[in-house]
């Protein structure tokens, strides 16, 4: 049994790989990296949060993510501003709710790739699946839409 486990938690992350290579490949084309539209789409969610609230919903240290979106403040996609005590809050500019967008559709399609060997139902039961294993975790509310 363990081995089919093995098996398992292998082919979810060769799926997962595979995602990830032809997203950050795609992204390219529209200017961004899958870090970067994904850190644009988490300010997205959550206007006015923290770094530490950020970088836990992208899976990255505070100190990995605080160097990620010092680069998109530098590109003038993200702007950051004082909140109560010591706190930054993190909001999209114009120009990064543009890329956000445009990396939308550019995953639109990648995604309609990766998922087409699926029918509509398995993709369903796939999601269920995947929220079932991850229900009660911290980024529970990524996996819903944009």
């Amino acid at each position: 049994m363990d081995a089919d486990l093995q098996v398992l938690g292998r082919a979810v992350k060769q799926a997962q790989y595979r995602q990830h290579r032809a997203l950050d490949s795609a992204l390219s084309e529209v200017g961004t990296t899958l870090a970067q539209w994904d850190a644009l789409r988490a300010v997205s969610r959550r206007p006015g949060a923290s770094a530490r609230e950020l970088a836990a919903v992208t899976f990255q240290s505070e100190q990995a993510f605080g160097a990620l979106v010092g680069r998109l403040a530098t590109q003038g996609l993200v702007e950051r501003r004082p909140g109560h005590g010591r706190r930054v809050e993190h909001h999209l500019t114009p120009a990064g709710a543009q890329t956000l967008a445009a990396g939308h559709r550019v995953s639109d399609k990648v995604l309609e790739e990766c998922f087409s060997p699926l029918p509509s139902a398995d993709r369903a039961t796939l999601l269920g699946l995947l929220r079932q294993l991850n229900d009660g975790g911290p980024d529970q509310l990524d996996l819903q839409d944009r």
